[in-house]
């Protein structure tokens, strides 16, 4: 299972319902955009006729070929920081790209020219819109967040992570997450399944939403290691965000739902955090693995390591897996009532994830890895979004 194949789709997104990775969440509403994503209004450079040939239909796409011109801000970017993410996702080259990465892996000495020479060389663009021609969609944003946890219950760590119950598998839907904190029978299901514990409901909820994380670990003996928690399954309850029950309670405005704002709203009203925590039924389960090396992103869906910030989660049904993926967005800011000029986001990202929220032809949920600053971005995170996909040439 992927870092969002539990309920995954953007922080904000899932959390805020407003979307997890590789995991985690329903389907997102597309808010209003305050403003088009760069490129989207005149920002790219006249587009040259597009090339001759008919579509690509996929199942939940159609690819529309076009020139290298249309792809808005691609000679800015540093396409020499995707490869790494390219090479990764060949390990697992996906239908039609044997060819293609057996050239990239004997491309020698790679550099930003070498490898913008090759993308012309081996690839082709093709616009990406729904069935219908929207071109028009939504990028979120996830992470790998890393959370202080306990091998031991404690009056300060009290909250929980699981691995799966035995029965997970044979009792399907399995109890929700208001009857796991309550009923007998669920609680002596989960007993001895304890990984670790956490101080905070809302580190857990942030676990199970994001899919997987980090635990800096205290162990009984005082030793402190720092292991990754992968997902292991849910229980097959349906998926309500947090972020909307608040909306609906007028705790703030859907433009202003962010984690931030979750965690605000919690920490001025401790007695109704465990009502929100079960209007949502879903529950998620782990496993622990070893962090040998911190530099490695947790595994996506397409079963390569993530890259932060050139790593996405998609559709399948859109965009296969392994497909190198041109995004014209903006970056995430802090909600305001005059918010600032959104600043640009295009580069080249692969696609390795998804989530259960990232459903349709142009839709994405952006990678940003566990570095300080990604939890905030993430959170935040809920722009217009367009897309090219670079596939091989016939």
């Amino acid at each position: 299972m992927s870092l969002k194949q539990s309920l995954v789709a953007a922080m904000v997104g899932a959390l805020a319902a407003c979307s997890t990775p590789v995991s985690q969440a329903p389907a997102t509403p597309v808010p209003t955009p305050r403003e088009a994503p760069a490129g989207a209004s005149g920002s790219a450079p006249p587009a040259a006729p597009a090339p001759a040939g008919p579509p690509i239909e996929r199942e939940a796409a159609r690819w529309q070929p076009v020139s290298w011109r249309e792809l808005p801000g691609w000679q800015a970017d540093a396409p020499l920081h995707a490869w790494p993410a390219l090479l990764a996702s060949c390990a697992r080259p996906a239908p039609g790209w044997a060819a293609a990465c057996a050239s990239a892996k004997a491309l020698a000495s790679p550099d930003d020219a070498r490898v913008r020479a090759w993308l012309d060389a081996t690839l082709a663009p093709y616009r990406v819109t729904a069935h219908d021609g929207t071109a028009q969609g939504l990028i979120t944003g996830y992470f790998e967040p890393l959370v202080a946890a306990s091998r031991l219950r404690s009056k300060r760590y009290a909250h929980a992570l699981y691995a799966p119950p035995h029965e997970l598998a044979q009792h399907k839907p399995w109890y929700t997450r208001a009857e796991i904190g309550s009923l007998p029978v669920a609680r002596a299901a989960l007993a001895g399944r304890e990984i670790a514990w956490v101080a905070d409901p809302l580190d857990a909820l942030l676990l199970q939403v994001q899919g997987s994380g980090r635990l800096l670990l205290t162990e009984p003996d005082g030793r402190k290691q720092t292991v990754r928690l992968a997902y292991a399954g849910h229980n097959d309850q349906p998926y309500r965000s947090v972020g909307r029950w608040l909306v609906e309670r007028g705790a703030f405005t859907l433009e202003q739902a962010s984690w931030p704002a979750i965690k605000a709203w919690a920490r001025a009203n401790p007695q109704r955090v465990g009502e929100m925590l079960n209007a949502n039924p879903r529950y998620v389960f782990f496993r622990e693995q070893p962090l040998p090396d911190p530099a490695v992103g947790p595994l996506g869906a397409q079963g390569v390591p993530l890259t932060p910030g050139r790593s996405i989660a998609v559709d399948p049904r859109a965009v296969p897996y392994g497909t190198p993926v041109w995004l014209d967005t903006t970056e995430p800011e802090a909600w305001s009532a005059t918010p600032p000029p959104a600043r640009a986001l295009q580069r080249l990202v692969i696609a390795q994830d998804t989530g259960s929220a990232i459903t349709g032809a142009v839709r994405a949920d952006y990678f940003w890895g566990w570095a300080e600053g990604a939890e905030e971005r993430a959170g935040r995170m809920k722009q217009p979004l367009r897309m090219w996909v670079l596939w091989p040439k016939a």
